[in-house]
């Protein structure tokens, strides 16, 4: 399948929202339409896309803001890790695909930041939420949040086509998009050894950006 992606700032803490659309037949979905939900509605009318269903990478307020507005516009329900979509009795869980025009959406739980986080992966897109920017990681609030969230990196994103692009849900990063090959060969964290490597590196992180010249 292949895909156009509209990346849109909504506000917020420098959050993206998404559209992700199969060229062939323009059927979209939305990813994190939080605090300005209709600039994304308006934004698919405008590119003639049919928005058939729509995500959010995680259940924090900041990515769920805008879930009612977006439904009371669209009367789509914005799907989390866990709900079942109500038309296709489909569940939001790991290893789930859902259609979109010729090729489908498919989901990959990926815990750390947040229990519930997962990423979006259609055609050659992958919506990482607040598991991966670009040159950092998503936050977590504990060792055993790191640890999980150091798997899901490696064992779920990192073993993806390195010509994988990757969308994530903030624009903190060195850049606003960049590739899993391109993280994979330059992200600090991802270059760690070890879960250790990589905690201590989350534990020391503003010391390494200071010395290393990181904003």
């Amino acid at each position: 399948m292949s895909v156009q992606v509209e990346q849109i700032r909504t506000g917020g803490d420098r959050n993206f929202g998404y559209l992700c659309a199969d060229k062939a037949t323009g059927e979209a979905f939305a990813v994190d339409p939080s605090n300005s939900p209709k600039v994304l509605v308006d934004a698919a009318a405008r590119k003639g896309w049919q928005l058939v269903r729509a995500f959010c990478t995680h259940g924090h307020a900041d990515h769920t803001n805008g879930n009612e507005e977006f439904e009371r516009l669209t009367g789509i329900r914005v799907l989390l890790f866990g709900d079942r979509d109500a038309r296709l009795g489909i569940e939001v869980m790991h290893g789930a695909s859902f259609p979109l025009g010729e090729g489908v959406v498919e989901i990959i739980h990926t815990p750390g930041h947040t229990l519930d986080s997962i990423c979006l992966l259609a055609g050659d897109a992958l919506f990482t939420g607040d598991t991966l920017f670009v040159g950092k990681v998503g936050g977590t609030w504990s060792e055993a949040d790191a640890r999980l969230e150091y798997r899901s990196l490696h064992e779920r994103l990192m073993v993806l086509p390195a010509g994988t692009n990757v969308f994530p849900g903030h624009d903190y990063g060195t850049a606003p998009v960049s590739t899993i090959g391109h993280e994979k060969t330059t992200n600090p964290f991802l270059l760690q050894p070890d879960a250790e490597s990589f905690i201590d590196l989350k534990n020391n992180w503003s010391a390494y950006k200071k010395a290393h010249g990181i904003s």
